[in-house]
């Protein structure tokens, strides 16, 4: 039955059992019978310095003066609908301090970005994905974009209208220059911004808003850009529904952005399938503290996810002296709360090999990670049930089934469903602010961290943290 179900959910196991702390690091977790298993979640995290008050100022002079800083983060997906990359985005929490955001101010923000970025640990996880990152016109030619990977790496080029503008010569040689070295550069909408229309042989892609690209004028647009550089690809952003995707994708684009990913549609109920049903089942008996005994015989009528069992308690607790060779030793081994998320994410994943269910799964299980991440003072328990939150909180979106639906089919705990359905509970603060961190607003973002007693730097080093996990266990399936 679960035998085309993606071996992410190997690698999430082997992550689970062999992540192990540094050395320098210590942490006290509950007791847990596979040696190993709690130490994914002693993950250290290390508070920033408190935000300054930072006294309205006429400009700025240093790095320090632009005050504490968080990196937004968001998916780009191809015509599949697969996530191709993500264009990241600093966002300044001192930005209403600042009177006049003048071309240093900008400078300065990209070289903070481009040093953030380069000190994380993503780049080694991306494969052919790519980051795309807005950088003023005139910082081109710093140094510091070397610090990020060519091959993953396309800077667009952002416009700042003030006399400090490179003439359109020297633009041009920059571009080359960057090209050559193997980074690929855009521009944005050219029309929109003329400094840039001279440009057009020579970039890799144009950006465009949604807002250009309207029923009236978007095909032709779309089609004046591919007659001038046939080979630049189109990236349409802040699509705000699958309807907008579809219109963009009917005219052309090739690259889009935006909440579309994971907005929700008018979906009927529906049959879920024998999959998710039996899984559902699964986890209803879970949920109601069934005896182990009747678990056993429930996971015993699928041959197949008892294999998938069996060889994932073995592959990820090889601290183990023996192989585990019965469903009885392994739910004693993995526990109920684990055993409950990895069904949850075999639940996830049934449907990945459809359009968009992959990348919002991708999406889920960043959410999930985020909010494990910053509720690390928890007890364990609280924080499985923190996790399959986040976790299920796409859960519409993956078996495109009304929500109610999907989570009453499931029997999840009554603090889950109230922090999904009612943005209320325990858990929901947890997941306002993993919602905050997807939207790119600042103000949001700070606000839901004030809420959840964190700095938003810290939230933002968290999803971060999250992300570089998930793009790992891909990696992982794919060696």
């Amino acid at each position: 039955m679960f035998t085309g179900v993606s071996d992410m959910l190997t690698s999430l196991i082997r992550r689970l059992f062999h992540y192990s702390p540094p050395p320098q690091k210590s942490d006290t977790h509950d007791d847990t019978l596979i040696p190993g298993f709690d130490s994914v979640y002693a993950d250290t995290l290390i508070p920033p310095p408190p935000l300054r008050q930072q006294p309205p100022q006429a400009g700025i002079s240093s790095i320090e003066d632009i005050g504490a800083s968080i990196i937004c983060r968001e998916a780009v997906l191809d015509r599949q609908q697969r996530i191709v990359g993500y264009q990241f985005l600093l966002q300044k929490t001192a930005h209403a301090a600042v009177r006049v955001k003048n071309r240093r101010f900008f400078h300065l923000c990209a070289e903070v970005l481009i040093r953030d970025l380069a000190h994380t640990n993503i780049f080694p996880m991306l494969g052919q994905r790519s980051i795309f990152i807005e950088i003023p016109d005139s910082f081109l030619e710093d140094p510091c974009l070397t610090q990020l990977p060519a091959a993953n790496t396309c800077y667009i080029i952002s416009p700042v209208k003030d006399s400090g503008a490179p003439t359109q010569s020297e633009l041009l040689a920059r571009v080359r220059t960057l090209r050559n070295l193997g980074y690929r550069v855009g521009i944005p909408d050219p029309l929109a911004n003329p400094a840039c229309f001279h440009l057009l042989p020579e970039i890799d892609l144009v950006s465009i808003q949604s807002s250009q690209v309207d029923i009236d004028k978007g095909e032709n647009l779309i089609r004046f850009l591919f007659k001038k550089t046939p080979k630049a690809s189109v990236l349409v952003r802040n699509l705000s529904s699958i309807e907008d995707f579809n219109f963009c994708h009917e005219i052309g684009a090739t690259l889009f952005q935006g909440a579309f990913i994971v907005s929700r549609e008018h979906w009927q109920r529906a049959d879920l399938g024998s999959n998710v049903a039996y899984l559902g089942m699964l986890l209803k008996k879970l949920r109601q503290d069934a005896d182990t005994r009747e678990i056993v015989t429930a996971l015993k009528q699928d041959a197949a996810i008892t294999l998938r069992l069996l060889r994932y308690i073995n592959s990820a607790a090889n601290g183990l002296r023996e192989n585990v060779s019965s469903v009885e030793h392994a739910i004693t081994l993995l526990g109920r709360e684990p055993l409950q998320r990895w069904l949850m994410l075999l639940l996830c994943s049934t449907n990945r090999n459809q359009p968009r269910v992959a990348t919002v799964l991708e999406t889920a299980i960043v959410r999930a990670r985020f909010m494990e991440l910053v509720s690390r003072s928890r007890p364990v328990a609280e924080r499985e049930a923190i996790f399959l939150t986040g976790l299920l909180s796409l859960i519409d979106v993956i078996l495109k089934q009304p929500i109610e639906y999907a989570l009453e089919t499931l029997s999840v705990a009554d603090e889950i469903r109230d922090a999904i359905l009612h943005s209320r509970g325990v858990y929901a603060t947890t997941l306002a602010l993993a919602r905050a961190c997807e939207s790119m607003d600042t103000g949001r973002i700070v606000s839901a961290a004030e809420a959840c007693a964190i700095f938003p730097e810290q939230a933002s080093t968290c999803y971060m943290d999250a992300l570089s996990w998930t793009l790992t266990l891909q990696q992982d399936t794919s060696d």
